[in-house]
């Protein structure tokens, strides 16, 4: 496949592209039973996108805890609400499958935050800004990478809305959904192109 993608896009350029949402199925996860249920349809997949959501906090010094995960397949996405469940041994031991591939974002930044919750030990991930890397790719932010790639862009407006809502709005579950799905489809791709470097 031919490599012929710039390595930086503009604000502007994003602006005028056409918007990307994910079109499959969004499932939300707020029991013991529906986790259960998941995690064993997930055990099952070779691949997963991987997203976490936090409510934002406006307080300086203080920061909330991861209200939800989101895993996605490339049809299906997966809605754990971690601050209506908990963190669960079987969402743990899915996190820790490396059989499983589960592509993410800054997911330091994601694991530091899980941390706080439970004592996770993750497997089997690829971080995209570690794996853009070779493609000479040097944008960092996941609304960035996918326009590149994809000439479509990945709305950011429900970003800061709260995800601890006791019931979550169409926008919030499109958005979390679109965000981990998005990281499937980017491996995808980068996976048929040629490294630069």
């Amino acid at each position: 496949m031919n490599n012929e993608i710039p390595t930086t896009i503009s604000k502007e350029e994003i602006a005028g592209l056409e918007l990307e949402s994910f079109p499959g199925e969004i499932v939300i996860i707020d029991t013991l039973a529906d986790c259960e249920k998941a995690v064993r349809y997930l055990q099952r997949q070779k691949l997963l996108g991987f997203d976490t959501e936090t409510r934002p906090s406006f307080k300086k010094g203080k920061s909330n805890k991861v209200a939800l995960l989101q895993l996605s397949t490339q049809k299906s996405c997966f809605l754990f609400r971690l601050n209506m469940i908990g963190f669960p041994e079987s969402l743990l031991n899915l996190l820790k499958n490396e059989k499983i591939l589960k592509v993410g974002l800054s997911l330091r930044d994601d694991f530091g935050m899980l941390r706080k919750i439970a004592p996770i030990e993750p497997a089997g991930f690829v971080d995209i800004q570690t794996y853009i890397k070779q493609f000479n790719i040097q944008e960092l932010s996941l609304q960035k990478i996918y326009a590149l790639l994809f000439h479509k862009k990945i709305s950011k407006s429900q970003r800061l809305s709260n995800w601890e809502a006791e019931t979550l709005n169409d926008g919030q579950k499109r958005y979390a959904a679109t965000d981990a799905w998005a990281c499937i489809l980017i491996y995808n791709k980068l996976k048929k192109m040629k490294p630069q470097v």
